[in-house]
């Protein structure tokens, strides 16, 4: 029998070890490490709060018999180390507080736009880009992720762009690169990164931007053109000089999904290059969390509850987690209504106590607009309402209450 087996809880029992929910552990009052169900009353909590769980084998007291013969379903942990072969993965330390990182990633990210802008302009015009430029400007924003993620995850919500390609390959750099670091990888490793997430998408100069932009379903053979972005994106990428084989594995296999489901291969698990699994995590979170013609924004939180129920199915389970610990629970921009009724925007992760961010306060208990917005550490909030510690009590949908996040911008 496998170690780990993906279980309904209408299935559970007590004896059973429950090793890993189908959400993330933070947002639920269990131990992370695991726990054995052994009263009434855990089974109950579990089966009000998730659908599945997955249950270790080798911690469990009792499996039914029916659990038993699903001994297929589920599969091991993978190490880290062992889905990045031969790359040294070393742990990162913030160098700065986030408030003081948030001029120079200001300055980073302000010249990214701007050269991110040029770049696809002139690869539009002339069929290549701009391999030297495009590697110098992935430097900066790789030393401010590096230093402090926070200041450039904020920073990075509020950036927007007309045209949504642009601004896709702006915030999937970003998510690519305070995933990269999440995992510990080398600087050589987080360019490439960086550089893949610019040029995912770069083959949609060559589709029909009528197609990009049609708020109808497309027809099979709108979609294959579409789909096409992918080999557009190859040929532009290796027609500019540019060999590295990490960034033309995100660009060409972004689209792939674990199950097999995906394009334009159709490739599943290890067969998917182990950088463009980050590139579809990354790259499907921007664009869940993006308003696009044919769908609307989801909260940043929702986004990432999507994913994480898409474990082993669309993505794979140790890159899920591992980038939802690179953005936090609730990541920066995320709108969300506090325990004494405030409403405020998510602005930086705790890196300890992953439900108590940073936040700006905009709204009062009685969603009433405060004149100047109040910038809260929500570790340091105990007593602020009627002598009770204040708390995240939900998030909130992108622009409810008619709060934009562009609107809010921070004077250290």
């Amino acid at each position: 029998m496998l170690q780990t087996l993906k279980v309904s809880v209408s299935d559970l029992a007590m004896g059973m070890f429950v090793s890993g929910l189908d959400r993330p552990w933070l947002g639920t009052p269990f131990y992370t490490q695991g726990f054995l169900l052994e009263s009434d009353d855990d089974l109950r909590q579990v089966r009000e709060l998730c659908n599945f769980v997955y249950i270790d084998t080798r911690k469990s007291r009792y499996i039914t018999p029916k659990i038993a013969r699903q001994g297929q379903v589920g599969r091991n942990r993978i190490p880290l180390d062992a889905i990045f072969t031969g790359r040294n993965l070393t742990p990162y330390r913030d160098a700065n507080d986030w408030k003081d990182e948030h001029p120079r990633a200001k300055a980073a990210l302000d010249k990214l736009v701007v050269d991110i802008s040029d770049i696809y302009d002139q690869a539009a015009v002339r069929g290549k880009i701009d391999a030297v430029r495009i590697k110098k400007v992935a430097s900066p924003l790789i030393d401010s992720i590096s230093r402090n993620p926070d200041a450039c995850l904020w920073l990075g919500r509020l950036k927007q762009h007309d045209e949504y390609s642009y601004h896709h390959s702006i915030s999937t750099t970003i998510w690519a690169i305070a995933l990269g670091r999440q995992l510990g990888m080398q600087r050589h490793d987080l360019r490439s990164l960086a550089v893949g997430g610019m040029l995912m998408d770069v083959g949609k100069l060559l589709v029909d931007p009528e197609l990009l932009r049609a708020e109808r379903t497309l027809t099979p053979e709108e979609m294959r053109e579409v789909r096409h972005h992918v080999a557009h994106g190859v040929h532009l990428v290796k027609k500019s000089g540019i060999q590295n084989q990490d960034v033309l594995d995100m660009v060409g296999f972004h689209h792939e999904r674990w199950d097999g489901s995906g394009y334009p291969r159709g490739l599943s698990g290890d067969n998917i290059p182990p950088f463009a699994r980050l590139a579809a995590i990354v790259d499907a979170y921007d664009a869940m969390t993006s308003e696009r013609p044919y769908a609307p924004a989801k909260a940043p939180a929702d986004a990432l509850r999507e994913l994480y129920q898409e474990r082993d199915q669309l993505f794979q389970s140790e890159l899920v987690e591992a980038f939802i610990q690179a953005i936090g629970i609730y990541p920066a921009g995320t709108l969300v209504e506090l325990t004494s009724g405030e409403v405020g925007i998510v602005v930086a992760d705790s890196r300890t106590r992953r439900l108590l961010p940073k936040i700006i306060l905009v709204l009062d208990p009685r969603k009433r607009e405060y004149d100047t917005p109040k910038l809260v550490d929500l570790q340091e909030a105990s007593g602020r309402s009627r002598g009770e510690p204040v708390a995240i009590a939900s998030n909130l949908p992108p622009g409810t209450h008619g709060i934009h996040l562009g609107n809010y911008q921070l004077n250290l």
